[in-house]
């Protein structure tokens, strides 16, 4: 059997050398933190020997790691030219990277409707679901949720937000105010400053929460995908419960929130042409649906 390791994780293990950090590598190839320090693990574990030094808040080379790595870089350069030689070297697809319920309720149409205006554009969608997944390394663009602080990008916001009680049609017959809500599972999606407890502090009854049964999800994937099957009601952004007909809001009781939806690009470095196309789409479409 040939002792040549998976491709992925010769990738992980390059990049998490190169720049001494599994989050930066993780950024670089548009995957977690913790599927770079998987990869490594199965790698190590195939060797047999350590390639990293792991001290609590930095990474080092073991003697092994040191003198693997320009053998792999080599390997890699070589590989590439070999390609472009034999297919050419065509400009790299435009990576777009954010979360998975972002992709599927707000962005599919309209990447649709840019990939019927500019079909000579190549894209590249890469899933984010934790803060730590975000950074302008390895992504063209990015649509980000928070306050749009974030040093060294150009930021736009895709409008003001709010938080909407969301369930299925058949769900939203016995909703008529927020008490109703006792009889019901509240579906939480973790992660965001304004969720269930805000909701109910500001429009429910004193010691709501306290009657509901409670499922958590570590995404709004989950929770949206529950509330459409009828298993209890969501709290979501209502961008993207606009989006979806599987769903309603039997509360017209929206909770603006200080965070909102932001399409962002790095400033440092000039943008690829095929990357700005997308984002001057982007931008204007932004600009069309607020008028």
């Amino acid at each position: 059997m040939s002792r040549l390791p998976p491709l992925l994780w010769l990738q992980a293990f390059e990049t998490a050398a190169r720049t001494l950090s599994f989050t930066a590598a993780g950024q670089e190839l548009g995957v977690t933190q913790a599927a770079i320090s998987q990869r490594v693990r199965l790698l190590e574990d195939r060797l047999g020997q350590k390639l990293f030094v792991r001290h609590p808040r930095s990474l080092g080379l073991t003697p092994a790691g040191q003198a693997w790595l320009p053998c792999l870089q080599d390997a890699f350069t070589r590989l590439a030219e070999g390609t472009d030689e034999v297919f050419g070297g065509g400009e790299a697809p435009v990576t777009l990277r954010t979360t998975p319920v972002v992709q599927q309720n707000w962005l599919a149409p309209r990447l649709c409707a840019f990939r019927r205006a500019h079909p000579e554009v190549a894209l590249r969608l890469v899933s984010a679901i934790w803060p730590d997944d975000f950074g302008p390394e390895g992504a063209d663009l990015e649509i980000r949720y928070g306050l749009g602080d974030w040093p060294e990008v150009e930021a736009v916001s895709l409008g003001d937000e709010a938080m909407l009680p969301v369930c299925s049609p058949s769900l939203a017959q016995s909703i008529r105010a927020p008490a109703d809500l006792a009889s019901h599972t509240l579906l939480h999606a973790v992660g965001f400053a304004a969720g269930w407890p805000s909701w109910l502090e500001r429009f429910g009854p004193a010691g709501l929460e306290s009657h509901c049964a409670a499922l958590t999800c570590d995404s709004q994937v989950m929770t949206l995908a529950l509330a459409a099957e009828g298993a209890g009601v969501a709290l979501t952004h209502r961008r993207l419960a606009e989006e979806r007909d599987d769903l309603v809001a039997p509360l017209s009781l929206p909770l603006p929130t200080a965070e909102c939806f932001w399409l962002v690009r790095p400033m440092r470095g000039e943008a690829r042409a095929d990357a700005g196309r997308l984002w001057e789409w982007l931008v204007a479409s932004l600009a069309d649906e607020a008028d």
